[in-house]
């Protein structure tokens, strides 16, 4: 199964972990990606702890991440494991997953 998980709003943080903890545990692939201030799910420890164990399953939207993020985040600690791009990420997990939730 590909999961695929869009979050928009970062009120979804404690349900985004919890669903693509859910998903690995189940084997699934599971994809992220964050949107709108959705993107602030990476200042998460929780968010970010998974985006670490799993490199590569989280993307964010720059765009978002200009306009959203707090001024000086620091996104180091997530490099490699945390795909910075645009809005064509979020259509490349949506044309890979079996299912897409959006937050």
């Amino acid at each position: 199964m590909h999961f695929g998980l869009v979050v928009t709003d970062s009120a979804y943080a404690a349900h985004a972990t919890a669903l693509l903890a859910g998903a690995a545990a189940r084997g699934w692939d599971a994809r992220c990606f964050l949107t709108d201030t959705g993107v602030l799910l990476l200042c998460d420890e929780g968010f970010a702890a998974h985006a670490r164990a799993h490199p590569g399953s989280v993307a964010s939207c720059k765009h978002s991440m200009d306009h959203h993020a707090p001024e000086g985040m620091d996104l180091s600690a997530l490099q490699g494991a945390v795909v910075i791009g645009g809005q064509y990420q979020g259509a490349k997990l949506a044309g890979a997953a079996d299912v897409v939730l959006v937050l």
